[in-house]
């Protein structure tokens, strides 16, 4: 039984204050900090061929390069990453594994309402065969399957809950909805509500580690890999396609953008996806008697109902990975300056400390922002480009790590002309609309993401904002 907190006695902020709390803080991923991070390959010096060329050496890339030598043995395929594999977005993630390919049930039900069922069977079969590749290739991620959990902060979101509930057991997952003091049996806040658990095909995993199995995993597999290896032009050459870097030109037959929010040179892809910034912290591990204070036993990936929502999860060695703070910079900024200033993370750790004030006398060993490839109907899309030659993947929203593997699949189907059932869904036949061009992206999201700020408490215009954004077709 969990020994009771006085939740009201204890520090509403972080230890001696916020700056206290990043003194000894690294600026830099968490999951990157290792000794363990495999050597790049050479870039590219010379020009060659290839049957199918991926470009981005993320989640979505290496998921391609690997599906396309599992199921066309005989393609020669060429992987190029502008970086090292894992050192963009997808290193960057929590590491929440969702078996949604939707950004979840209720945004399928906004979006592809006649197809919930058919994408809910594709989005489990997708987490099946994640799992049976991390088997098959000897992939050790961290992975937990501890399941998947959604907190009400409020009384007031239950309602919201309770739908999410429902929806969820109408489509065949194995669901609890737990009041406040079950809810405290999983995870001790004086914030939750009540929470609802998804306990399959979901959980926690190390983002970098993944990226690196994957990518040990293609290399085996025979595909050709050029880390440090940008795109810096692409032309159509009849039935071909050339893209140059700066050593060299890949031929291609076929090529599969991978890139997320990275501008490659086609403009409509940018005019669909929307580079938003996340941010994250990573506590100093837990010691046991820390962990005690949470009974976090089931070790659940977590997300709560804040419209501008905080998601946790706990690591290997009981660090908590805590994120949320959403932004956007003018020009969708990769780098922005303003992440490598301690002070960027002071708002992310108050809420920490709201969420978790039992443990105040803990601090932040890193902290980083990453990208996130927004598009309006928040979920994975792959649309074709040069005549069909070049398939763009991107759009998953925060939700790459599980339904990446869906969307380097479908754009295989899509470039290879291969039956298969999500091409007879809207999700492969319909893109996603355009976002409005700078300065009209950048005032729009400033006003959104302060309307986020606060929405929950003070309503008026920020909620009538959101729900008109909403109405839009965006997802909130």
């Amino acid at each position: 039984m969990l020994q009771a907190l006085d939740f009201h006695a204890l520090p509403a902020a972080g230890p001696v204050g916020l700056a206290a709390a990043f003194e000894h803080t690294r600026l830099m991923p968490f999951w990157l900090d290792t000794p363990d991070a495999p050597a790049p390959t050479p870039p590219l010096l010379e020009s060659t061929e290839a049957d199918l060329l991926v470009v981005g050496g993320g989640f979505t890339g290496l998921w391609a390069a690997i599906q396309a030598k599992e199921l066309m043995p005989e393609l020669d395929v060429v992987l190029i990453d502008a970086g090292r594999v894992a050192h963009g977005a997808s290193g960057r993630a929590g590491g929440i594994v969702s078996t949604s390919i939707m950004h979840g049930l209720p945004n399928a039900q906004r979006v592809f309402p006649q197809d919930i069922e058919r994408l809910e069977a594709l989005g489990q079969a997708n987490l099946d065969g994640f799992e049976a590749a991390l088997a098959r290739y000897g992939i050790d991620a961290d992975v937990e399957w501890g399941g998947e959990m959604t907190v009400a902060v409020d009384d007031a979101h239950l309602a919201t809950l309770r739908a999410d509930f429902e929806l969820h057991r109408r489509y065949g997952h194995r669901v609890e909805l737990l009041n406040r003091a079950q809810t405290a049996e999983h995870i001790r806040s004086p914030l939750f509500a009540g929470a609802l658990w998804s306990r399959q095909r979901s959980g926690t995993v190390h983002p970098a580690k993944l990226a690196w199995g994957l990518r040990r995993a293609a290399i085996s597999l025979g595909v050709r890999l050029s880390e440090n290896t940008p795109l810096t032009a692409i032309h159509e050459r009849g039935d071909r396609v050339e893209v140059l870097t700066p050593n060299g030109a890949i031929t291609a037959r076929r090529v599969l953008f991978g890139t997320g929010t990275a501008k490659v040179g086609v403009p409509d892809m940018n005019r669909r996806v929307l580079t938003v910034r996340d941010h994250v912290l990573a506590t100093e591990p837990l010691t046991p008697e820390q962990l005690s204070r949470l009974g976090w036993a089931r070790r659940q990936g977590i997300y709560d109902t804040r419209t501008q929502l905080n998601y946790f999860r706990l690591t290997k060695q009981n660090n908590i990975i805590f994120g949320g703070l959403v932004s956007y910079h003018y020009g969708g900024q990769g780098e922005p300056a303003v992440d490598g200033n301690k002070e960027t993370y002071h708002r992310l750790a108050a809420a920490f400390y709201r969420t978790f004030p039992q443990l105040a006398d803990l601090r932040f060993s890193h902290a980083w922002g990453g990208p996130i490839d927004y598009c309006s109907r928040g979920s994975v899309f792959a649309k074709p480009y040069l005549g069909g030659k070049a398939v763009f993947v991107a759009g998953y929203t925060g939700f790459g790590i599980g339904a990446s593997r869906f969307g380097a699949l479908m754009g295989l189907n899509m470039l290879f002309d291969r039956a298969s059932p999500e091409r007879q869904l809207d999700i492969a036949r319909l893109s996603p609309s355009w976002i409005p061009p700078e300065p009209l992206r950048w005032l729009g999201a400033r006003i959104t993401f302060h309307a986020f700020d606060g929405a929950d408490a003070e309503g008026g215009w920020k909620r009538a904002w959101i729900r008109g954004i909403k109405a839009l077709g965006f997802p909130m």
